[in-house]
């Protein structure tokens, strides 16, 4: 994850996902929008693990606006139509605002 210190309320889109059989070109769209999205307006960051088929991704967004303009971004929405012809049996997304954040560790 990109470390950021956020003092306001912020925003997580948590992607989980079942990967399908076919991952025909996967990676190479995983890395594109991996470095894609870090130039958008508002990321803040992400955190993502894959076990298996199965994933979950978290990302950190400043405003709903921010979301909004990522979801319906050109680049992002072709790999989202190669997540459902091919990539993914199955995913959900779930959009959460974040009032507190603490942590323990390095």
């Amino acid at each position: 994850m990109t470390k950021h210190v956020q003092k306001d309320t912020y925003y997580a889109v948590i992607f989980t996902s079942k990967q399908s059989e076919n991952t025909d070109g996967y990676a190479e769209m995983a890395e594109q929008m991996n470095d894609f999205v870090k130039k958008q307006k508002g990321f803040i960051g992400f955190e993502s693990v894959r076990e298996g088929k199965n994933g979950i991704t978290v990302s950190y967004w400043e405003s709903m606006e921010d979301i909004r303009a990522w979801s319906i971004n050109e680049r992002h929405a072709e790999a989202k139509k190669g997540g459902k012809e091919k990539w993914y049996d199955s995913f959900s997304v779930k959009i959460c605002e974040v009032k507190r954040e603490y942590a323990f560790g390095k």
